[in-house]
């Protein structure tokens, strides 16, 4: 499967306009392009927890920095953000 060619944000403040806050490990952070990501798992029709996973952990270290020893928590986070969008639509 091919992925869609994301738009890049224009400028500093579109990149934050794309900014959404998620709980990782009991810390609240903001992640770039993260409805983006979502929505191209959407499309791309990827199923299972662990594959949905991997490829938002994939997609979001693209524009935001995750400690190695973190991926663990914001794959968990992710996916459960994931799930909730989903349940939403």
């Amino acid at each position: 499967m091919e992925t869609k060619k994301r738009e890049k944000p224009c400028c500093a403040a579109e990149a934050m306009r794309r900014i959404r806050r998620i709980e990782v490990g009991g810390v609240v952070v903001g992640l770039a392009m993260l409805d983006d990501a979502f929505q191209d798992v959407i499309d791309r029709g990827i199923t299972g927890e662990t594959a949905i996973g991997d490829e938002l952990v994939r997609q979001i270290k693209i524009y935001n920095y995750i400690p190695k020893e973190a991926e663990p928590l914001y794959r968990a986070a992710l996916l459960l953000a994931y799930q909730n969008e989903v349940k939403k639509r």
